[in-house]
């Protein structure tokens, strides 16, 4: 049986109309309305036209002696009473024994018979406050189980210690028939046990059928997020965007072979309406950069997949989660570069000095056909400074002119890759190239995409003498 508690009528206006529209909606589950046991809350629940009333009383001896101040007598004759007044109305009666878990057993024992005898249909044994351990909650379920054979037993677990979940599971183990879930795990304080934790575990560990549509955990959790405004972690489980996300080498090569090497197998995404993801970044593999390359559609050399992987590796290491839209980006580039063997310029260091001035000056070393030189030039700013002294490195041999400078960011963030389009000419020969290049950092993007060009127009220039 499916139930949905659609809210507390009496609390306020909004939530008993709220309560009312659901239970007048046609769902597939029963629409319950929680209730003191008081009459005037069990009757806001009946005009909202639930099916089911959820009364609760507490039965601790904390929250009897500081919040309802009533004997033990007086709390199971109101019980008695509120529920023979439910079933009187035709409705199905849930009753709840508040803060159960830090009620001694004989009591809890008692008045659970005394609504049994009062025809009764389901018993909650709320955690309340969540200091519930999972073997001691259990043996508790599992004496309640056998004391009460005439009810489903069900239970209602808060998180305060995470143990939601695992104290659920353990009811299931010990013989309730309900247990009570929140989308995305919400509830008072830290919140109760999480729906889609506690169904996949319920469907996949141990076998039990629900009838949950579990290929809509993924969509429903999102649609709760952006109603909530409560965020999903990125490493919740089931639901969160790295729940089948795989950087580490060793984990998403083997994924690739065969998703259950490290993946539960028991689960899929497909299950829950999730997508397994590869992710790039420090721990990457190679086999994990050629898949996602081969996917896009690119075909590198070995040498460009290696220089693509520690481009990759690169980012991964400044922190940076590296999307499809960097990866194609870096591909392209490394793809397009000319092989170092036709290279007439090869960078070997680069270094920026900036003050409090507009004034920077960069340090170059590179190979200039084979001769190294070093070179230092001053700019305004570091990006301007670092292409004055790629130029000047050339000396007289090839005089080239920055004809178009364009930098774009790839994504979002601080942090976005850079892509930087570099247009030169050699107006004494009327050549002109355009190349590119993407880093994080702009001002290598900036002289490796000079770079390129310069290469490129060296080639055409060797090519027409």
């Amino acid at each position: 049986m499916n139930v949905i508690e659609a809210g507390f009528p009496v609390s306020s206006r909004g939530d008993f109309e709220a309560v009312k529209k659901i239970a007048g909606d046609g769902l597939n589950a029963e629409v319950c309305g929680l209730s003191r046991i008081i009459r005037k809350d069990i009757d806001a629940s009946l005009d909202a036209n639930v099916d089911m009333v959820h009364v609760f009383v507490s039965t601790s001896d904390i929250q009897i002696q500081h919040t309802i101040k009533k004997s033990r007598q007086e709390i199971v004759e109101q019980s008695v009473e509120a529920v023979e007044y439910v079933k009187d109305h035709g409705r199905t009666c849930l009753f709840s024994a508040m803060d159960a878990t830090r009620t001694p057993l004989p009591f809890l024992k008692e008045i659970f018979g005394a609504v049994e005898g009062a025809g009764c249909d389901i018993i909650n044994i709320p955690d309340t406050v969540g200091v519930a351990i999972p073997t001691t909650f259990y043996t508790l379920v599992k004496e309640i189980c056998e004391s009460t054979k005439g009810m489903v037993v069900d239970v209602h677990c808060h998180n305060d210690f995470g143990l939601a979940v695992a104290n659920s599971l353990v009811a299931f183990e010990a013989g309730a028939r309900e247990v009570q879930v929140a989308a995305n795990g919400l509830g008072e304080r830290a919140g109760n046990a999480n729906l889609a934790e506690t169904v996949m575990c319920l469907h996949s560990m141990y076998g039990a059928e629900t009838s949950i549509k579990t290929p809509y955990i993924v969509e429903t959790a999102k649609l709760v997020e952006r109603l909530s405004e409560v965020r999903i972690s990125r490493t919740a489980p089931i639901v969160g965007e790295n729940a089948f996300a795989h950087e580490s080498g060793i984990h998403s090569h083997g994924v690739l072979e065969r998703s259950d090497t490290f993946e539960p197998g028991i689960m899929t995404p497909e299950m829950v309406g999730h997508r397994r993801r590869i992710v790039l970044g420090k721990h990457t593999g190679r086999h994990a950069v050629k898949q996602s390359l081969e996917d896009m559609g690119y075909a590198p050399n070995e040498s460009q997949l290696q220089e693509i992987l520690e481009r990759v590796k690169d980012l991964g290491d400044k922190g940076k989660c590296v999307t499809n839209a960097d990866l194609q980006t870096i591909a392209e580039v490394v793809i397009g570069e000319l092989a170092k063997e036709k290279q007439a310029v090869i960078l070997k260091e680069l270094a920026v000095m900036t003050g409090n001035t507009l004034t920077s000056t960069a340090t170059v070393r590179a190979t200039v056909r084979g001769e190294e030189r070093v070179l230092a030039d001053i700019g305004v700013g570091p990006v301007d400074a670092a292409l004055r002294a790629v130029r000047g490195i050339l000396g007289d041999e090839t005089a080239v002119k920055i004809s178009d400078f364009r930098i774009e960011a790839i994504t979002g963030g601080s942090d976005a890759l850079a892509e930087v389009v570099i247009g030169v000419e050699n107006s004494r020969l009327g050549r002109k190239v355009t190349a590119r290049s993407a880093r994080e950092d702009i001002v290598m993007a900036s002289v490796e995409a000079l770079i390129n060009a310069i290469n490129r127009l060296m080639l055409l220039e060797e090519d027409s003498s």
